[in-house]
């Protein structure tokens, strides 16, 4: 498998963050890890390593529905906004708690590539990298 250059957690929750960074890491998914704490964050770390389209840019995004500040859906909104030079390369994924049939309605309309629910595990990384990125982790 080839890593991924570069990817970005959006998550207000610290211990989420951690978990998820740890899980990334011990997967050895990418090279370089980036994260921000609601979407506003993720808006600026996505401008700072996307300039020039560089090998910094995140590639995977994975974003949370329900953040203070700017939360997923503002994100999404503000993000379509931006004149990114490699935007068509960048996978976004919504992690979220919650799977009420009117939220997963919303989600479903949006221009993500898709949503899962909490938490983040070895499976569903795979089920990502396999069904968007056309990689898988080592030894799968």
């Amino acid at each position: 498998m080839f890593k991924l250059s570069c990817a970005l957690l959006v998550d207000d929750d610290q211990t989420t963050n951690y978990l998820n960074q740890l899980l990334l890491k011990r997967l050895n998914v990418t090279d370089k890890l980036l994260v921000a704490l609601n979407g506003a964050e993720a808006l600026q770390q996505l401008q700072l390593h996307s300039q020039n389209a560089s090998e910094d840019q995140p590639i995977l995004v994975l974003l949370d529905v329900k953040m203070p500040v700017m939360n997923g859906f503002e994100f999404l909104e503000a993000y379509d906004q931006l004149p990114l030079p490699r935007k068509e390369a960048i996978i976004i994924v919504m992690l979220t708690t919650s799977l009420h049939p009117q939220d997963v309605s919303r989600l479903e309309k949006l221009p993500i590539a898709g949503f899962l629910n909490k938490p983040l595990t070895k499976e569903k990384v795979d089920t990502i990298l396999r069904t968007h990125l056309d990689r898988q982790l080592p030894g799968e």
